[in-house]
């Protein structure tokens, strides 16, 4: 995500080459990537960054998440529109952005909680989110009490911003490193969450990581920050299952 101070957005990082487990579907005005385990009644919904939803990373995080037990979906929230590619115009990003307010997806969340509820017999909710998605979590852990949990991955923040009325345990994931995310902003924001939060939460720096570290590196060719990348993805599912 971009930074308020500094508008270049984020770099795509490792771009895994992998296919995927699960299927395309169609959700009423958009299409979703779905992967089912054999049986449960738990769900999370995983919202992708700027570079789309069909980023085979962050299919992986579904199948990871479905490989733990949850039906995972990850919509296209930007409903058709583009993702960003690497190769666009830096400078017209913020134009773009515009476009794709990560605060005005109500339409797409609620045509993705009647298909998880209507289709796959889900009674248990919960949403994670990276960078774009991030903050995606945010908003809609403040709009929806049938999410039970939320994970937001460093999400873009702005002074401004109060997320103080979360509606259910969100987990924040941020990276020391970030140079999108000053760690002062990350600060701000402890501290109107302890100030004013009536629900559960934590926010977690990972030491010496960067902007997308747990779903845009590779473990495999990153040694030095797989502690850290397994650790993140790891925490993730563990407030899932607490709260789930």
């Amino acid at each position: 995500m971009a930074n308020e101070s500094r508008p270049c957005p984020c770099g795509i990082g490792d771009r895994f080459d992998y296919e995927g487990c699960g299927q395309e579907v169609q959700v009423e005005h958009i299409k979703a990537y779905v992967c089912k385990p054999a049986s449960t009644d738990r769900a999370v919904i995983v919202i992708h960054d700027i570079f789309g939803w069909q980023l085979p990373n962050t299919r992986y995080m579904a199948d990871m998440l479905a490989a733990n037990g949850y039906i995972a979906i990850c919509p296209d929230f930007f409903s058709g529109k583009e993702p960003w590619k690497p190769s666009d115009d830096w400078s017209k990003f913020d134009d773009w952005l515009k476009t794709r307010d990560a605060r005005k997806i109500n339409k797409e969340a609620g045509a993705v909680l009647k298909y998880l509820k209507e289709q796959c017999g889900a009674k248990k909710l919960g949403v994670v989110g990276f960078c774009w998605g991030g903050v995606a979590v945010r908003h809609l852990m403040m709009t929806y009490p049938e999410l039970k949990a939320g994970v937001s991955l460093y999400g873009l923040i702005k002074d401004s911003d109060d997320i103080s009325n979360l509606l259910n345990p969100t987990f924040f994931i941020f990276a020391e490193k970030d140079d999108f995310i000053p760690l002062r902003q990350v600060t701000l924001l402890e501290e109107k969450l302890k100030r004013n939060c009536k629900v559960d939460y934590e926010v977690k720096i990972y030491p010496g990581q960067t902007h997308g570290f747990v779903h845009r590196k590779r473990e495999d060719i990153n040694p030095q920050d797989k502690p850290y990348i397994e650790e993140g993805r790891k925490d993730m599912i563990n407030w899932l299952n607490k709260y789930i």
